[in-house]
């Protein structure tokens, strides 16, 4: 499928977008995001536990607490290269899919982009740079806080949400009455873009491109602020919340997921001889350093 683009994206269908089965995928569907629990396996056992920290911490109350931390944006300054180059020493602890430094994962989402849009260069950098939040992990942030899908806070959470039947036992914000109903401290229809989402690497990076005014498109921004909300984008829930427009980023977002998702496996690019066409998109759209 080619997508030709003017100024506004096309609305697609994110059933055209997600079948038939990518043909670059290693394995069958259905096999990537396996999130179920088995205690004897090393690998299902740290996924199910990030996500029970995370489950257990991310509240309206911390979310909050994040947002004065990290968005001050006085951590430290870096080059999106130097920044990537920091996710050689990642593994993301939420991923079942994957147990290989976050850099390989990088390039594998941006080539795959660019070999089904070759015309579309900011998306070519939207997936060598989607996941660069977590260099938060660096400055004294933990994994279930920079990792993993993400969620809204502050309402009822989605019964498709990764193991929520029992993982948020514990959590503060399931005894509070003003976060226990569907809509909970939102409006019907406010928007996706309203919410007060968990924190993790997502609106990290969305929030440090736009304080040092990147000019990627906003559809680019958006698809790294909720590529993890997946309750939203893949299970279809949250629609009461949803306004007009937000249709649009869903489908955009579920375009980037044909890379983010189904590229990953052991098959490593060759990250050396690709370095001087992202530099060239890095000059384009993020030059120079950033604050962190």
């Amino acid at each position: 499928m080619r997508i030709i683009i003017n100024e506004k994206p096309h609305l697609l269908d994110p059933s055209e977008l997600l079948r038939p089965e990518p043909e670059f995928a290693d394995k069958s569907l259905s096999e990537f995001r396996d999130y179920s629990i088995d205690l004897n396996d090393p690998l299902k056992e740290r996924v199910r536990q990030t996500y029970r920290k995370m489950h257990l911490n991310q509240t309206v109350d911390f979310v909050k607490s994040r947002h004065e931390e990290w968005l001050t944006f006085d951590h430290f300054t870096a080059t999106i290269r130097e920044a990537l180059e920091k996710l050689n020493d990642i593994v993301d602890e939420s991923d079942p899919d994957i147990d290989l430094p976050n850099i390989v994962h990088a390039f594998q989402t941006a080539e795959r982009a660019r070999a089904e849009h070759p015309e579309l260069d900011w998306l070519h950098l939207t997936g060598l740079i989607h996941d660069l939040g977590k260099v938060m992990l660096f400055y004294g942030e933990e994994q279930y806080s920079t990792v993993g899908d993400t969620f809204p806070v502050g309402c009822l959470w989605s019964d498709n949400i990764v193991y929520r039947s029992d993982s948020f036992i514990g959590n503060p914000d399931g005894s509070n009455p003003e976060y226990n109903t569907k809509y909970g401290i939102y409006e019907p229809n406010c928007g996706i873009t309203k919410l007060t989402m968990s924190w993790g690497h997502d609106e990290y990076m969305y929030q440090v491109l736009k304080h040092n005014k990147s000019t990627l498109p906003e559809q680019a921004l958006n698809i790294i602020r909720f590529h993890s909300f997946y309750p939203w984008h893949s299970s279809g829930d949250y629609s009461h919340l949803a306004a007009d427009g937000d249709d649009e980023i869903k489908n955009w977002v579920l375009m980037f997921n044909r890379y983010d998702l189904y590229t990953k496996s052991s098959k490593i690019p060759d990250i050396e001889a690709l370095w001087p066409y992202y530099q060239s998109l890095i000059d384009k759209y993020c030059p120079n350093k950033l604050e962190f």
